[in-house]
């Protein structure tokens, strides 16, 4: 293994604490990055210093962030998203249909947007595509994080939330149906003039296990006038349906097919 002179780290270590980054103190010196990272934990160990991460989460740093953009990824969230929050392991996790490009942009545009600090990257499964975005403090911005799954445990909004869900709740119910829901169309057929004419009518649905998340989809609906019904299933999960045509012409326009 190659060692480099005394010198050389001492240059090293002086550069980091004048606060350099590894990349700059790398490239000037000419040596490795993983070098200059390893100098700089030996050097905070010796000095007794705990290594925090920086972070620009709004929760607890009282940054400004694109509260729209956080409507809509909380919908995310609270379809088909969870938190893990381990040691050395902490991240938000969007699961996506592979074939929906435009989920997937969108999803990391909305972490990027809420807190452009945290790496972002995609982990391809089959048919599936796992946004990740990396940092503890998605559990700040995602309060209903807990143990088991969503559904046998209470969902409920802080404050603060539901004035972002009340402020934007198209961004919300957008979130909501890109994650658990669909837009269909359905076909029938008529007899007019003596002849059968086909007939098609589009429609929305909205599928979840927790009947607190289904509380407030609906409550959502309900504050932009959109009409909703529940179906008859015989199966846990709650399916709701909007069907009336000026209700799916408001979904049309604000919200719109997955991509």
């Amino acid at each position: 293994m190659y060692q480099h002179s005394p010198s050389i780290r001492a240059q090293a270590v002086a550069l980091m604490r004048q606060g350099t980054p590894n990349r700059v103190v790398a490239e000037r010196l000419n040596i490795p990055r993983g070098t200059v990272g390893w100098w700089r934990s030996e050097d905070r160990r010796l000095r007794g210093e705990t290594y925090e991460q920086p972070t620009d989460c709004p929760r607890c740093t009282g940054r400004a962030f694109d509260v729209a953009a956080y409507a809509y990824l909380l919908g995310l969230y609270l379809g088909d998203g969870h938190i893990i929050s381990k040691t050395k392991q902490h991240h938000l996790s969007i699961f996506c249909n592979a074939t929906q490009t435009g989920l997937i942009a969108a999803a990391e545009d909305a972490m990027r947007k809420v807190m452009p600090l945290p790496s972002v990257k995609q982990r391809y499964k089959p048919g599936c595509v796992e946004v990740k975005s990396y940092t503890k403090h998605w559990t700040c911005m995602f309060p209903q994080h807990g143990p088991g799954k969503k559904h046998e445990r209470t969902i409920a909004l802080e404050p603060w939330q539901q004035a972002i869900v009340d402020a934007y709740p198209w961004e919300f119910i957008r979130g909501l149906i890109h994650s658990d829901g669909c837009r269909i169309t359905n076909w029938t057929t008529r007899i007019v003039g003596g002849e059968r004419k086909r007939y098609e009518y589009p429609r929305y649905f909205f599928t979840n296990t927790s009947t607190d998340i289904i509380r407030l989809f609906t409550d959502a609906l309900d504050r932009v006038g959109v009409e909703w019904k529940p179906l008859h299933q015989s199966r846990a999960a709650v399916t709701i349906s909007i069907a009336r045509k000026a209700s799916v012409a408001l979904m049309d326009t604000h919200v719109g097919p997955k991509h």
